[in-house]
């Protein structure tokens, strides 16, 4: 795993400042991301950023007055934004960990 790599010349704290670094720089363009997610037909939408903060809920009138129905499809909208915002963390989380290959060489 650490073939080719002199480890005796790896200097653990500028590695993990450069982990930092990098987990600061996700966490910043992760907020910038909208997650948005329809349900019955566009009756709910729901819309988050991606450290899961809801930034926009809309609601069609008519479901004002069936409060099953409006529960059912706020629970589904909001599991699959979190799903959606999940997903892309997971992603960002491995692109990050691609970017550790190098981190022994300048």
């Amino acid at each position: 795993m650490f073939e080719g790599i002199d480890l005796s010349k790896i200097n653990m704290n500028d590695v993990m400042g450069q982990v930092q670094e990098m987990a600061d720089k996700a966490k910043e363009k992760n907020a910038e991301q909208v997650f948005t997610s329809k349900a019955g037909g566009g009756m709910i939408e729901i819309s988050i950023n991606g450290n899961s903060e809801v930034i926009d809920l809309q609601i069609d009138d008519s479901l004002l007055e069936d409060k099953d129905s409006l529960q059912i499809l706020l629970i589904s909208a909001m599991n699959d934004v979190i799903k959606q915002s999940d997903e892309n963390k997971k992603m960002m989380a491995m692109n990050m960990m691609g970017g550790l290959g190098s981190f022994g060489q300048k």
